[in-house]
Order: structure tokens, then sequence, then C-alpha cells
């Protein structure tokens, strides 16, 4: 098994007045040779942002984008015609395609919300922009739920890129084994608590990428919630 580790510490930082945000990859005016993505994993920020603001229209091309809420509300408008309010729970799924603009602004006036957004290669380039909302299953039972996933399996939001995309929530000594098929690799994110992975203690922040490995088991150390990223 090969494994590459991203502490929490090392990933790069963008501090503004209205945003904080921790890049585990190479992103915007942050570079880092050897940090460009792991797999078909391109982008993978921790976003906080003060209440009120936001992101203004922007573009994107050929990228899928998915956000995680973790707390408060997130506010989204595209060039689609979509308009969303995104929950705490909630994941967002955006298909760039062939080009959308969007918007994505705190919900409250008080509160910050905190978001984890991430960028997959897509498979299929040039398609057709395109806008989903998943309900927030994952955090209403334990264990792992498939979220996210080529095929739209078990429920999950259906996405252009070869990736299947767990969201988990564990209790202390809870854990699970995850198979990877030949050739596939993982990302592991602790988005809050600690885990085991790999033989690696991972803590809030904490990334892990796994390779030639034919499955990966993650348990618990405290309560935690973290993402799971299948990858081709």
């Amino acid at each position: 098994m090969e494994t590459t580790y991203r502490a929490s510490q090392d990933r790069g930082r963008t501090r503004l007045d209205w945003l904080d945000s921790r890049h585990s990859f190479s992103f915007g005016g942050f570079h880092q040779p050897g940090w460009d993505g792991f797999r078909g994993l391109r982008v993978l920020n921790e976003d906080v942002v003060a209440p009120g603001r936001g992101f203004g229209p922007h573009p994107h091309r050929d990228a899928e984008i998915l956000s995680f809420v973790l707390t408060g509300a997130l506010l989204h408008v595209d060039s689609t015609g979509a308009r969303s309010r995104v929950a705490g729970g909630e994941i967002q799924q955006m298909t760039a395609g062939s080009g959308v603009v969007h918007a994505e602004w705190n919900a409250s006036e008080v509160e910050a919300v905190r978001f984890i957004q991430v960028w997959l290669h897509p498979d299929c380039p040039g398609i057709s922009p395109g806008f989903a909302l998943g309900a927030p299953r994952w955090r209403e039972q334990k264990g792992r739920v498939l979220v996210a996933s080529h095929d739209g399996r078990e429920a999950s939001l259906p996405i252009h890129a070869d990736a299947s995309i767990y969201a988990g929530r564990l209790d202390r000594g809870d854990g699970f084994v995850q198979p990877l098929a030949a050739g596939r690799g993982a990302w592991v994110q602790v988005m809050s608590g600690g885990v085991e992975a790999a033989g690696r203690r991972l803590d809030a922040g904490d990334g892990l990428g796994v390779e030639s490995a034919h499955e990966l088991e993650i348990t618990a150390g405290e309560d935690a919630e973290l993402l799971l990223f299948d990858l081709a």
C-alpha cells in the first residue's frame, strides 16, 4: 500500500476579510509543486464565508463541482436558471460542462457558513451544464453513505466523473472497510473529529491518499465526519 499524507497545517490558505479558505491542493494563487490533485480529484477546499458575503458571479467550464455544507447555509444562483439554498448536511452538485456562470453567498447575515468545495476532472468535457441538490442522508444515519457516483446508484447524485464519493458519520470506535478495485485509489478527508486510516491517525483537516491497495480500513478514534473518494 502506498500512501500520501496531507496534514491540515500544511494546506495552502487564502485569507480575506470575508473568506478563510484552506487548500489541500494547488488552487488560485497557491501553488505547491507535486500537489496539483490526486487522480481525478483536482480541488479540495475548506471554506468559511463571513455572514452576508460570498463569491460573486464567475465562470467555470469542464469541471464537476460539489459543495458539502457543514454548518450554516449557502445561497446558489447560476446561468442555467438554478437557484437554491443549501443547508447544513446537504450537498450541491454542479456540472460546469461547456460553461456556466454562478455565484455563492452566505445565506445568513449573522452566522458564518462552512463548506467543503470539491472539483473533479470530468470524463466527458463540453456537455450541457447542470445542477442538482442532495439531501443530508449521510447525517441522518451512522456509517458511510454513497452521496455521488458516476451511475447514480443507491440514490446518490449522478456525476460526470469516474468517482464514487462517500460521506461518513462515525461514533468513536465505529469503522468500516472500503474495498478498492484493481487500479483505483482513494482519498480520505476528515471534516471533524479523528480517525485512523491505513495505520495513520487523521484529525480534522487532514487528508490521506491511498494507492495499490485492495481495501482501506477506517476506524474512528473519536466522533468524526469524513469524506471518502474512490477514484479511477
